[in-house]
């Protein structure tokens, strides 16, 4: 897989390397990517934790709510509880995210 400048992967980046490190169509690369993000919405929907070994692991985190202040007034609100996504990077992924090391 070559490196690239670019600051950010877009989805598209991702096809295009599928397609090149496989022997994939861009269409079976797309259908391959559309299924595996679905696959991990749906997982994290329901709850569930995503491993990926390597990698890292995601999940979803509950927020409480709590009371917070406006900045712009200093008014004091409440701000609703809500769901969070969490990402937990595995240690072999950050040590090749600080060495550089492919």
């Amino acid at each position: 897989m070559t490196t690239r400048t670019g600051a950010e992967m877009t989805k598209n980046d991702l096809v295009e390397a599928i397609k090149n490190g496989t022997s994939m169509t861009k269409a079976e690369a797309v259908d391959t990517l559309e299924t595996l993000l679905e696959v991990m919405k749906d997982t994290l929907v329901s709850g569930e934790e995503l491993k990926v070994s390597g990698f890292g692991k995601w999940g979803v985190k509950a927020k409480n709510e709590r009371v917070g202040r406006n900045p712009q007034t200093g008014e004091m609100i409440t701000i609703e509880g809500r769901k969070v996504l969490s990402f937990k990077p595995s240690p072999t992924l950050k040590l090749r995210v600080n060495t550089g090391n492919s």
